[in-house]
């Protein structure tokens, strides 16, 4: 149950986001929480930044290791008005849904869920990998979606790692995950103008970011990276400003970064646990409906889900991550 008591945190302290230089817009520093020895680091949502493009959410799953008989188990849980984005480098998880999709993700692959007016998914690793230890490391996203967009129908797509566009030249390899940059686009549709990119720099190594899109990001994964003279190591998600030409060189071992970002969207989002909206009476009809047990059960995987949290010491309805006024 790992990722999901992760997703259901509500905590107290936000991402660090010291005073960064000036060609940075924002450095954010995640919050590392120790989930029962898997350790996992949020980025986003952040004080001072609620969304980079329709990027809402960012967590950093391990690297970590389940011991033999042991492994990811994320419940049945619910989600509304967003799309959840699962992007392994290491490991394997199961997905299910409650369109009935069965769907291994393995490092490279893409797995987009759309959940629109709602849906119910759990993520588990596979018992015939539980025979011996296995490692997990991968980043969960979610994208908001458009404010005309949030009930439309759910939906789930996979797209296997051949199937994404690469750039591989000058010491950088880059696979577009989904939207468009760098002048190729990908497969995987989505639901506003974006771009969200794994790359591998070899040292010394220099990637341009794509100067087309308002707002740009990238996470340092592993290794380092030099902007502008200023070192930056990993565990760092760096923010920059619109129209500014951003260039990241690779530091002696190397770095490897997921860049992402897009257009400005549509207006900020109410947050509560799983759900994103950009109302609040529709955040508590989405609680009552999971509560009262109307969402759609998931074929395999129908006799355990994780219940709505209750959030001491708040009035009914508070969204302690994100109330819809983020500055952005």
């Amino acid at each position: 149950m790992f990722l999901e008591e992760m997703m259901s945190w509500l905590p107290d302290d936000e991402p660090e986001c010291p005073v960064p230089p000036s060609v940075v817009e924002l450095v954010i520093v995640p919050r590392a929480h120790d989930l029962g020895g898997f350790e996992v680091r949020r980025a986003l949502p952040a004080k001072e930044r609620q969304m980079v493009g329709p990027f809402i959410f960012f967590d950093q799953m391990g690297p970590g290791e389940f011991l033999a008989g042991q492994g990811l188990d994320v419940r049945p849980h619910p989600h509304i008005g967003l799309a959840t984005v699962t992007y392994l480098f290491d490991g394997s998880i199961l997905h299910r849904d409650s369109l009935g999709s069965q769907q291994p993700i393995v490092p490279g692959d893409v797995n987009w869920m759309t959940a629109g007016s709602g849906i119910a998914h759990s993520e588990r690793t596979d018992p015939a990998l539980r025979t011996h230890s296995n490692r997990l490391f991968g980043i969960q996203s979610w994208a908001a979606l458009p404010r005309s967009m949030e009930e439309i129908q759910a939906d789930f797509v996979h797209h296997s790692a051949e199937t994404l566009p690469v750039i591989d030249e000058g010491g950088t390899r880059l696979r577009l995950i989904a939207g468009e940059g760098w002048g190729i686009r990908s497969p995987v549709s989505t639901h506003w103008p974006l771009f969200y990119a794994d790359a591998s720099l070899t040292p010394g190594a220099s990637l341009p970011l794509p100067e087309h899109h308002e707002e740009r990001g990238a996470y340092v994964v592993q290794g380092s990276v030099e902007i502008a003279g200023t070192r930056f190591e990993a565990g760092r998600m760096l923010l920059f400003r619109a129209g500014d030409r951003i260039g990241l060189k690779a530091g002696g071992d190397g770095a490897r970064l997921l860049l992402l970002g897009g257009a400005v969207m549509d207006g900020p989002r109410f947050i509560f646990w799983n759900f994103v909206s950009s109302s609040r009476e529709r955040i508590e009809q989405a609680k009552a409906d999971w509560k009262a047990g109307h969402f759609a059960k998931i074929p395999g995987d129908e006799h355990e889900f994780i219940p709505l949290p209750e959030i001491r010491g708040r009035t009914p309805g508070s969204a302690r991550v994100s109330e819809g006024s983020a500055t952005r």
